[in-house]
């Protein structure tokens, strides 16, 4: 009889990886003073995707015996994402409650500058300004980076699951792509 491996216990160090990853990365690019640049926001996502394509092929490896579903591929990546965003969240709440209270300031005069070089009149700046004003508090960025944090991850697993999908003819018993 084949063992029935739990995704949630599998997963675990997988989420915890993909979290302290994306930590110590948002760490080095605040300490950089590049927490708002697009570009190192370009260069988190590609390295999100490419990180959990090997945690996804390592998990289909080493727990699924070399063969996966899409869905079981596209549930792994999920619970890792779960994991990840929990703890991303929290940190994020510390980042913008604890270690740099001022970042709400620094986050809101960024988008107002943005707002400034994309010719945006006045009024609509104020208006906009207004309403970041109360939404860009720790406890509200908290959550909605665990809910886009989620979605993100559904979107990149039902893409990389395509590639990590490995099943196999249970007639002879050896995996197939």
């Amino acid at each position: 009889m084949e063992e029935k491996v739990n995704p949630w216990k599998a997963n675990l160090t997988n989420g915890i990886i993909l979290a302290l990853v994306g930590i110590v990365y948002s760490l080095i690019m605040y300490f950089m003073d590049l927490t708002f640049n697009k570009t190192q926001s370009y260069i988190s996502i590609l390295v999100q995707i490419i990180l959990l394509y090997f945690l996804l092929k390592s998990y289909r490896d080493n727990y699924m015996h070399g063969q996966i579903t899409y869905g079981q591929s596209l549930g792994a990546g999920m619970i890792i994402f779960l994991y990840s965003s929990i703890i991303v969240a929290v940190y994020t709440y510390l980042l913008y409650s604890v270690i740099d209270t001022g970042l709400v300031a620094k986050q809101l005069a960024f988008t107002e500058n943005e707002m400034i070089k994309r010719g945006i009149p006045q009024s609509a700046i104020d208006a906009g300004m207004a309403m970041q004003a109360k939404i860009i508090k720790p406890a509200i960025i908290a959550p909605l980076s665990l809910a886009g944090g989620m979605f993100w991850g559904l979107i990149v697993s039902l893409i990389i699951s395509i590639f990590i999908r490995k099943e196999g003819n249970p007639l002879i018993g050896t995996p197939q792509n």
